[in-house]
């Protein structure tokens, strides 16, 4: 058992969930600030974020993110990783929020996948296409944030995404100590298992900090297994909606609170926003 506090992240927002899905997903910047407030206040140390026009679809603009910043900070100290992955968006214009506000993280996607949503009922796919990450844009992304001193958190939705680091750490662009989220149960990406989770993080390379991301409700198996192997964990509204089945939580601090109870459950203590940055070499 790890004697590391285990760092629970919250994902607030996402890109692709809507209010007609979750009534609590926030939109605007001061809705996210209150959501970061509160799932601070139950115990994530970290706040990961997407942007939203008022009308609730996703937005890279640098003004938004700003605004959010702002007023996630008005509220609390809770680490910002602010997200870089898009669709069909120029990666000048994913980075361009991290090149000006420099977040002490942002996310970072290691891999090209098919992406999709396939629902049983209706026997269709939705939200089908091509998450398209060459190399030369990650290469690209984390020049921009090593300039800026920002922690890259590596999203790997498949084992081939760690495998990808391999060569960015040969080319020195890639630091330690190394931020990886294990993405699991993405249509396209590694289902999500305990056996699936066991062998991706004997994959990692030495000096690295992982959490789990589970989808749907396999996050609270998955969060489980990860807090018994040592690692971190990541719960919100952009990942998976419910505390059980058909109980929908009502905002992302509802979310947290069941996280930090099944940590102690286990015995692990929850990482305060302080004590975060020092175990993750953030301070």
């Amino acid at each position: 058992m790890s004697r590391d506090r285990v760092v629970v992240t919250a994902a607030l927002t996402g890109a692709l969930t809507r209010r007609e899905h979750c009534p609590a997903i926030p939109y605007t910047p001061a809705e996210i600030g209150e959501e970061a407030r509160r799932a601070a206040e139950a115990g994530a140390a970290i706040v990961h974020i997407h942007a939203r026009t008022p009308d609730g679809a996703p937005t890279w603009s640098r003004e938004t993110f700003a605004e959010i910043n702002s007023e996630v900070r008005a509220r609390t100290d809770v680490i910002v990783n602010f997200s870089t992955g898009a669709v069909g968006i120029p990666a000048e214009e994913r980075i361009a929020h991290i090149r000006e506000l420099r977040p002490e993280m942002a996310a970072l996607n290691m891999g090209s996948m098919n992406y999709a949503i396939y629902s049983e009922r209706r026997k269709a796919f939705y939200h089908d296409h091509v998450f398209a990450n060459p190399f030369s844009d990650i290469r690209f992304f984390l020049e921009t944030m090593n300039e800026g001193g920002v922690r890259p958190e590596m999203e790997c939705f498949d084992c081939g995404h760690v495998g990808n680091t391999a060569p960015l750490i040969d080319m020195g662009v890639l630091r330690p100590p190394y931020q990886f989220s294990l993405v699991m149960g993405v249509l396209g990406g590694i289902p999500g298992s305990t056996r699936n989770l066991v062998h991706q993080v004997g994959s990692l390379p030495p000096s690295s900090h992982w959490q789990v991301i589970g989808i749907g409700l396999e996050q609270w198996r998955l969060l489980a297994a990860a807090v018994g192997l040592g690692g971190n964990v990541r719960v919100g509204l952009e990942d998976n909606f419910y505390l059980e089945a058909g109980h929908m939580a009502g905002g992302n601090g509802e979310l947290v609170e069941k996280a930090v109870a099944m940590c102690r459950e286990q015995g692990r203590e929850v990482a305060s926003t302080a004590e975060a940055r020092v175990q993750l070499g953030l301070a």
